[in-house]
């Protein structure tokens, strides 16, 4: 994941920046978090997993025309479902709320007009507070950012990503396994993956029943779902899905972005 791509605005210089600001490109914001992700997937799977979605976006949109460019990643959130175990770096709301609007903002200033706010963090409180900073940004205005948010909790993005992310049981499970072998293999311990049991602990319900944590909830090595299961070709299907959603919203958000001629 550290290598260049051609649509990273970190490794642009500023002249090459100046001609994406100049043709008010859509900027893309891949957000993640810092935290345990069971004994086999690196506490960065979020930041992975949401910084490939970003980069496929871009590949799609700049192949449709749309200038546009990804931001570095936001590798922090509200991580309180892993307490107990160690690693995780968590924000309070306020702060990520003010992160995110900031970045946002700071985009406006420079006379941008659009962003894609795409996250792979799903904790239910970190996915409020970006639906919620969404809100002061739904519509276009003087120095004011449009950003929309592919939120894959949705239920119709959701169900496009297989039974194991319906289900909830899909922390460092399948789902998130094949995402990061396909898109950071070397950082997978595949030696653990290969040996870690299936681990059904109905995550939703014991959410629901009152559960704030994955140790309480049952995932004592802080996953659940099915790990052994995963494989590259199923995370480049899941990149593709989740790029094709963000395209497909942006398309139904700023058509005129995608008229040819």
């Amino acid at each position: 994941m550290h290598a260049r791509h051609p649509h990273d605005l970190a490794k642009m210089t500023w002249p090459e920046a100046q001609a994406l600001f100049d043709a008010k490109a859509v900027a893309i914001l891949p957000v993640g978090s810092t935290e345990p992700h069971g004994p086999h997937l690196p506490l960065d799977t979020d930041v992975t997993i949401a910084h490939a979605q970003a980069r496929r976006t871009a590949e799609k949109l700049h192949a449709l025309g749309v200038p546009c460019f990804v931001l570095p990643p936001l590798a922090y959130g509200l991580v309180e479902y892993t307490a107990g175990f160690a690693g995780r770096v968590s924000l309070n709301p306020g702060t990520l709320w003010t992160l995110v609007d900031d970045i946002l903002k700071s985009l406006a200033i420079q006379d941008l007009e659009r962003a894609i706010v795409v996250n792979a963090h799903l904790e239910p409180a970190h996915v409020r507070i970006l639906r919620g900073v969404m809100l002061d940004h739904h519509a276009p205005g003087e120095k004011r950012m449009h950003a929309i948010f592919v939120d894959v909790t949705r239920r119709k993005l959701a169900e496009r990503l297989g039974a194991e992310f319906q289900s909830g049981d899909c922390h460092a499970g399948s789902y998130e396994t094949s995402l990061v072998m396909a898109a950071d293999p070397a950082a997978v311990r595949e030696a653990e993956r290969r040996t870690l049991p299936e681990v059904r602990i109905h995550l939703l319900e014991r959410m629901k029943e009152g559960a704030t944590s994955f140790a309480k909830a049952g995932a004592d090595r802080a996953y659940c779902g099915a790990p052994m299961d995963a494989s590259v070709e199923e995370g480049r299907r899941l990149v593709e899905t989740l790029a094709d959603a963000a395209v497909a919203m942006a398309r139904e958000t700023w058509p005129p972005l995608f008229a040819k001629g």
